[in-house]
């Protein structure tokens, strides 16, 4: 059912007060509705719209629910966001695609999760709190669409995992990219043997920024800064902390670009490469790391893998706005093979054959692989024509999504395990099937779940 509610205005005083109330009243997640008024396991009638709120509706949260905003079988009824500049800037866009004035606001997560007409959440927010919003969502009986990456550590992937396959909720992953018919026609090229048999992956993508002043300076009076920081441990405010030119490459908040971008030409790399991605994989290279300033995540990176099915992958992070005409290692060696290569890509290389897909174009070598009517294929993936639709349909028929749960955890553990091994210094081997590291303490505490600022915990 289809449940209009009446917007609450917000001064930017009761946003605070309400806020800093909300983020200290509860010592953990508070006990939710436990289902949305459909019932915990039923899907939505099929004559309702799916019903959504949004939490994290920043610059990429609001460009996500737009997506939400132009299908015809959802709603969207509620935005929740710690900064009120945000938060009144969704609310504004949700109004306006409606033509009304119902969007709920809400500064504390919780109180949109509780009520119990929302079917889905979209989940945007700072990469720190995507697994604890998502945990908190599942409980509440919602299904989910996160934004990538997934969690801070495999162990916070791990338990969202559980939670979301325990209680048979719908997950999408925001990797968009397979919901792109260049795509999945890439891998289906490989999965089907058309360029003989998989040997080599090469994955690329823009490293994370350097610098980030520490100068200490009080926070901008419409963010409650605390329950922003949430899990994370206290630290003084700098100078566009909260913003996403400084946050994504902090430590604290994120896993930098090795992930918060990384991550989209690896899940293409595994999703084609299927099962040759398992077993043991040993993993070394090198990579950079800020020492100045508040920004410290890998800004480039070269990691070799070397999988025990004999497969081998390259990974490599490119200087983030690097100047006109400065190359990366490998750009020239690949460009003379591929013929063009651009910010980032996914190539597969085969004995027969390769691919070259990013989100401009698909390049196969030889050229007649193109011309394959893919309806032949004997392995076919699952198709979306669109990723938020091909959510919201499986909402509704409770059918898997393009990007589950399981493969979200298997490509942010690809996006984890390299960043530990340079930051090691040193080979590791990982046991793809097991999900830690072979014979290796130190890097197995890596995976773990970070300690948590009270009184936030998983």
């Amino acid at each position: 059912m289809l449940i209009m509610n009446k917007s609450t205005g917000l001064t930017r005083r009761s946003f605070i007060t309400r806020t800093a109330a909300s983020a200290f009243a509860v010592s953990a997640f508070p006990t939710l509705i436990p289902s949305p008024a459909r019932g915990a396991d039923a899907a939505v009638s099929p004559g309702n719209r799916v019903v959504v709120g949004c939490i994290g509706v920043g610059d990429r949260g609001r460009d996500v629910m737009s997506h939400f905003l132009n299908q015809k079988n959802c709603q969207v009824v509620a935005v929740c966001d710690v900064k009120q500049d945000a938060l009144q800037k969704a609310k504004t866009a949700v109004d306006s695609r409606y033509q009304n004035q119902d969007c709920r606001t809400y500064a504390d997560f919780r109180e949109l999760l509780a009520r119990p007409d929302i079917d889905a959440v979209l989940i945007a927010s700072t990469d720190n709190w995507h697994v604890l919003h998502a945990l908190a969502a599942v409980r509440a009986g919602k299904d989910l669409y996160v934004e990538k990456p997934l969690g801070l550590s495999l162990g916070e992937d791990q338990l969202l995992r559980a939670e979301v396959q325990k209680r048979g909720r719908i997950f999408q992953f925001g990797t968009q990219q397979r919901s792109d018919r260049k795509f999945w026609l890439a891998c289906e090229l490989v999965c089907n043997g058309h360029i003989g048999k998989l040997k080599h992956i090469n994955v690329w993508a823009p490293g994370s920024n350097v610098g980030g002043s520490t100068k200490e300076v009080p926070p901008p009076p419409t963010i409650d800064y605390d329950f922003w920081l949430g899990p994370a441990r206290k630290r003084p405010h700098t100078e566009n902390l909260t913003s996403n030119s400084v946050w994504w490459y902090v430590s604290d908040f994120a896993l930098g670009f090795i992930a918060g971008w990384g991550i989209h030409p690896m899940d293409i790399a595994l999703w084609g490469a299927g099962d040759l991605a398992g077993g043991n994989v040993e993993v070394e290279g090198t990579g950079h790391y800020p020492t100045e300033g508040v920004l410290n995540t890998a800004t480039t990176w070269d990691a070799d893998l070397k999988f025990s099915t004999g497969l081998t992958m390259k990974s490599v992070g490119i200087p983030n706005g690097a100047p006109a005409g400065e190359t990366f290692a490998h750009e020239q060696e690949w460009k003379d093979r591929y013929g063009q290569v651009g910010g980032h890509g996914t190539v597969f290389e085969g004995t027969e054959g390769w691919v070259h897909v990013d989100r401009d174009h698909i390049k196969v070598h030889p050229e007649s692989l193109l011309d394959l009517d893919p309806e032949g294929f004997k392995t076919r993936l699952l198709h979306s024509p669109d990723h938020v639709k091909g959510f919201l349909d499986s909402v509704k028929n409770r059918q898997p999504t393009v990007s589950p749960v399981e493969s979200a955890v298997l490509s942010d553990a690809f996006c984890h395990v390299p960043d530990i091994a340079l930051r090691l210094k040193r080979k590791v081997t990982y046991d793809v099937k097991a999900e830690k590291f072979v014979g290796d303490d130190e890097a197995n505490r890596r995976l773990q779940l970070r300690s948590m600022r009270a009184p936030w915990h998983a």
